[in-house]
């Protein structure tokens, strides 16, 4: 569960001698505490409720602090940037006060802001990628500005306490998302369950009562039955000559949920809801307290690890294992010495202890942060591709696998990684000298993913010779942007009529498919921000620009070139009426709150009821209704924006609108058969069909145009074809 400070939570500007004794600081480091919360306590300002909130705030990022072993100046440091983030403290003051060496701390806490951006799902502009890069220097440098903001991201939390609901969960999905496997990924683990536990609060309230209720319910029996076992092996340990502490630990509630959720159990099914931890001297009484823990009790095997002969990558070290105890109740047993507690509490904070007025680090520093140091390496590579916000991303946030090499060396890399990704990972000229892969001991093809526990043995020849096909998104040989980078690198570093050529043999195939020439593509290469057409092409043949988004441009522009609203709808009006009788259409649409005007759906994106829409007025012919987003409605509007206007689908409308739906899936037998079974469980009324093989790729695209009355069973077909096996993707077009 969350951990509980004790914060004055009464008049700011008193009781600080009292708040100071709680911290058990030595004399000195009182004195120099005292003195920067007295300095920004005297601040001026204009909002003393903002001035006595903030004062609040810092209080609490020190007793968070304090406990992980942080010095001096980190302490003072969070006073100081709590003040200055908001604006009661301005550089020039704090710099002036402080001294530069603290202004710069102070300010690497301020850059560390960045990592937001790798929320957005947007491509980086130039700024961005400079402030993640500065954040990444920052974080380097100097670790404390990182734990600073993770004990912010925990304040802020319990500070949306009594918000309004949309404050707290938007909070809570930063924290989710971002801090909490930022504090795991660095081994903060006192700093990790906190952040997880109060994001859990508010993204699923519900659960999390519940889940508190069932522990607090049996709380009683919980906390007695531990007691019993700690007390009754305590006892045998001291008996032994081993040297250890047994204590029982809190369960927290999200690993509850998450356990709950991976394993499919039920409250009374978790083997950990009775935990409990041995502290031992030396290694070798970690050891010996596990085998008077088996002798005792019988142990279930797949419940044992031993992160201490293997450690996990963030330099987590314990044995785990689960024994049956008195009554046959689990019992879930922590195992580890006195330093490896404190790494797996404190992570990278336990390994940067200052020397007062030297800001001496320790070595341990270089290990717990060396991913960083990776991403430093590896950014100049990235940032060309424009992947860095990505790469940070996958990095810190994706879920991960843990290979070894034919040496035992573990391998840390993004889930999804085949054995091409994990041969870049390895060396750049392992991945271009690449010709073949073994996963324990047998060959495999390149699209293989790796998975955690493999043992994978990269095969290479005496020369590089990459392919291009490796670039190809769909053919699924490459899943981390570090490798695509370095392939794309490599093709670049070639003769760039050899790329040109190769460029143009590519474009021609994909636009051949789509029904088009390579002259449509005049003029292309000013979107990709190129000079000439035969850059664009070296472009394409070199990895710089991927083919999809040259074929995406070229479709959506002769598609805007050659579409006309006007002709359109009087082509359409000319027909013979093949609708239904007007008056089923009444009030199926409203223009500005009201029924019955003249309106139509637009073919160009056909929106079903359900989807957010806006209207177009028609010269004569009535409102054409679109999609929001529709790149036809945004040409349109941008040659006469005065003739939008705001429409809502009306409550009485019951008439059908056409849809086309693509799936692609792997080609195999029944496919077909399939999809038109989920098709007619849902009583669709499917108007036309078109299908499209990939003997290469080995796919195949089927397109479907339907009739549907709204979003609901849309969105239920989607679904349904989704879970078919084989299928790829299953999408709206």
């Amino acid at each position: 569960m969350v951990s509980v400070r004790h914060i004055h939570f009464g008049d700011p500007t008193q009781a600080l001698s009292q708040w100071l004794d709680t911290l058990a600081l030595p004399h000195a480091q009182r004195q120099a505490l005292a003195a920067t919360y007295q300095f920004c306590q005297d601040l001026p300002s204009d909002d003393r409720t903002l001035h006595e909130a903030r004062l609040l705030r810092a209080r609490e990022m020190v007793e968070i602090l304090l406990p992980l072993n942080m010095d001096l100046e980190t302490l003072r440091a969070s006073v100081l940037y709590t003040f200055l983030e908001c604006g009661l403290l301005t550089a020039e003051q704090l710099e002036e006060s402080e001294g530069a060496a603290m202004s710069t701390l102070v300010h690497s806490v301020e850059v560390m802001d960045a990592i937001r951006t790798l929320r957005s799902q947007r491509a980086p502009g130039e700024s961005q990628v400079d402030n993640l890069r500065r954040m990444l220097l920052a974080m380097v440098e100097d670790v404390r500005a990182v734990v600073i903001k993770l004990a912010e991201a925990v304040v802020l939390l319990r500070e949306v306490k009594n918000a309004d609901e949309e404050t707290r969960v938007i909070l809570a999905r930063e924290v989710r998302d971002i801090y909490a496997p930022l504090a795991n990924r660095l081994g903060i683990g006192q700093l990790k369950w906190e952040l997880e536990d109060l994001a859990f609060r508010y993204l699923h309230p519900q659960t999390y009562k519940e889940i508190a209720r069932w522990l607090d319910g049996k709380r009683i029996d919980r906390e007695s039955y531990i007691d019993n076992f700690v007390s009754g092996l305590q006892a045998d340990l001291d008996e032994q000559g081993i040297r250890a502490e047994v204590y029982g630990r809190p369960k927290h509630i999200y690993s509850i949920w998450r356990k709950m959720q991976k394993k499919d159990l039920t409250f009374d099914e978790l083997f950990d809801v009775r935990a409990v931890r041995i502290i031992a001297e030396r290694l070798q009484d970690c050891y010996g307290a596990l085998g008077a823990v088996h002798t005792q009790w019988r142990h279930l095997p797949k419940e044992f690890d031993d992160y201490v002969a293997t450690p996990k990558p963030n330099g987590y070290q314990s044995i785990h294992t689960v024994v049956m105890g008195p009554h046959g109740k689990t019992v879930e047993i922590q195992i580890r010495t006195r330093q490896m507690h404190e790494d797996a509490e404190l992570g990278v904070a336990a390994h940067w202890k200052y020397k007062e007025g030297t800001g001496g680090k320790a070595g341990g520093f270089e290990e717990k942060i060396n991913w960083l140091r990776k991403i430093l390496a590896w950014q100049e590579d990235v940032v060309e591709s424009g992947n860095l916000v990505e790469e940070i991303r996958s990095q810190v946030f994706e879920d991960r696998v843990y290979v070894f090499t034919p040496r035992g060396d573990v391998i840390d890399l993004p889930a999804g990684s085949t054995v091409l990704d994990f041969a870049y990972y390895i060396h750049s000229q392992v991945g271009h000298r690449c010709i073949g892969a073994k996963i324990d001991g047998r060959i495999v093809p390149f699209t293989t993913h790796v998975e955690t526990g493999q043992r994978v043995e990269i095969l290479t020849s005496k020369e590089p010779n990459p392919k291009r096909d490796w670039l190809n998104p769909n053919a699924g040989f490459i899943h981390t942007s570090r490798a695509r980078a370095k392939i794309q690198t490599w093709f670049k570093s070639q003769d760039k009529d050899k790329n040109a050529a190769a460029g143009r043999d590519m474009l021609e195939a994909e636009l051949a498919k789509v029904g088009m020439k390579l002259s449509d593509a005049k003029n292309a290469h000013e979107r990709f921000n190129l000079h000439t057409c035969e850059d664009l092409l070296a472009a394409i043949g070199g990895g710089d620009v991927r083919l999809t988004q040259v074929i995406n441009h070229l479709q959506s522009r002769q598609s805007r070139e050659e579409f006309d609203e006007e002709q359109a709808v009087e082509e359409l009006l000319a027909k013979p009426a093949m609708h239904k009788p007007r008056d089923k259409n009444k009030g199926h649409i409203e223009i500005n709150g009201v029924g019955n005007l003249l309106s139509h759906i637009a073919n160009c994106c056909q929106p079903l009821p359900g989807d957010a829409i806006h209207g177009y007025i028609t010269q004569g012919k009535g409102v054409s209704v679109h999609r929001e987003g529709c790149d036809q409605l945004a040409h349109l509007l941008q040659r006469n924006p005065e003739r939008g206007v705001d429409v809502v689908w009306g409550e009485t409308y019951s008439g059908g609108y056409n849809v086309t739906v693509r799936v692609v899936a792997s080609d195999r037998s029944g496919l077909l058969r399939d999809i038109t079974t989920v098709l007619a469980n849902e009583k669709s009324n499917v108007l036309e069909m078109r299908s499209n093989s990939d003997v290469k790729q080995q796919t195949a695209t089927i397109e479907l145009k339907m009739e549907l009355y709204n979003m609901e069973s849309l969105s239920r077909i989607l679904a349904r074809l989704d879970q078919l096996g084989g299928v790829i993707e299953a999408r709206r077009v």
